[in-house]
């Protein structure tokens, strides 16, 4: 990793990200811990988790790692020691975040396709054991990175910036990381979100024709369906807003695998090598924005606290001017 180089629209777009992204999440984490919105202990316990992680991706990647570097370029987080530390942090989260969508999504999957497993995985307590698992192997699984970079420079007996080492690209067992790394994120989760929703909506077919056969209702009107359709509303925005937003960092990966070129390190940010690959990271943190948005437009009760928690400051200063 050399000195950074940004565009000025990526200069631009990183702040909005920042902006937005940080009271979005903290709103959304607010609001799912209250438990006003209709939602099941199990789905609350997963898109608190997702909130959380997508609030840290925020702060480690975004403000920490790419603003905090554009404009405070030689600050303690731009030594050697702080750049590795954030770098790993960025990819825990990332990770944390990527995953714990694949899991949502998994949970969503048993509720919906596999009723006689439903009782026993879908609760608290699966949730939270599998919430911990993930975010203890996103941790473990991304120490490596720490001791792949050396400083660029040594100033004044000070390290600044982080190089990557060469035996990185010599050794095996380096090669076989990286790969897995990429492989693990975002290659796997991509591929069982799409699979598992793919299933979902073929079982939701069948059994919507089926019912309709035993019950002899032409109009669609349902109240176990209708119960359905709220989280099934929930899991397709968010699995999709997923897909859409981490299809160019897929795609990304595959050209490199494919043609062997590797990621762009130089500095030239006019090459558009460089803009492809700075635009798949700015879709890949633009998805820890959006969940709060994808909530507000799929869940009536969400919108309804979202208006509560907009308001807040509002009636709280009109209730302290009565008294």
């Amino acid at each position: 990793m050399h000195e950074p180089a940004i565009g000025p629209v990526f200069a631009i777009c990183y702040p909005i990200l920042a902006v937005v992204g940080t009271p979005a999440n903290l709103v959304a984490i607010i609001i799912l811990c209250r438990r006003q919105c209709g939602l099941s202990s199990c789905i609350s316990y997963y898109l608190v988790a997702i909130a959380m992680s997508d609030f840290l991706v925020i702060i480690f990647a975004v403000i920490l790692n790419r603003i905090t570097r554009l404009y405070f370029r030689y600050s303690l987080l731009s030594t050697t020691p702080g750049c590795r530390l954030s770098t790993v942090l960025v990819y825990v989260t990332q990770d944390c975040s990527v995953w714990l969508t694949v899991t949502f999504t998994i949970d969503r999957f048993v509720a919906i396709c596999c009723q006689s497993l439903k009782i026993r995985y879908c609760t608290e307590k699966t949730a939270s054991l599998v919430i911990t698992i993930v975010c203890a192997l996103s941790c473990i699984k991304n120490i490596p990175f720490y001791f792949i970079y050396q400083p660029l420079y040594v100033l004044d007996g000070v390290p600044w910036f982080c190089d990557i080492k060469s035996t990185f690209y010599a050794l095996p067992v380096w090669q076989a990381y990286d790969w897995l790394d990429h492989v693990l994120t975002p290659f796997l989760p991509f591929v069982l979100i799409l699979l598992l929703n793919a299933m979902t909506v073929r079982h939701i077919l069948m059994a919507s024709q089926a019912r309709k056969r035993l019950r002899g209702i032409e109009d669609g009107r349902d109240a176990e369906m209708a119960n359905r359709r709220k989280s099934i509303v929930l899991l397709f925005t968010i699995s999709l807003s997923f897909l859409c937003l981490w299809a160019t960092h897929v795609g990304r990966f595959l050209y490199v695998q494919v043609t062997g070129k590797g990621y762009f390190i130089g500095l030239d940010i006019n090459d558009l090598q460089y803009i492809f690959q700075e635009t798949t990271n700015m879709f890949q943190l633009l998805s820890s924005c959006n969940n709060v948005f994808i909530y507000a437009v799929s869940q009536t009760k969400f919108r309804k606290e979202l208006q509560k928690v907009m308001i807040f400051p509002y009636t709280g200063v009109i209730s302290c001017i009565k008294q």
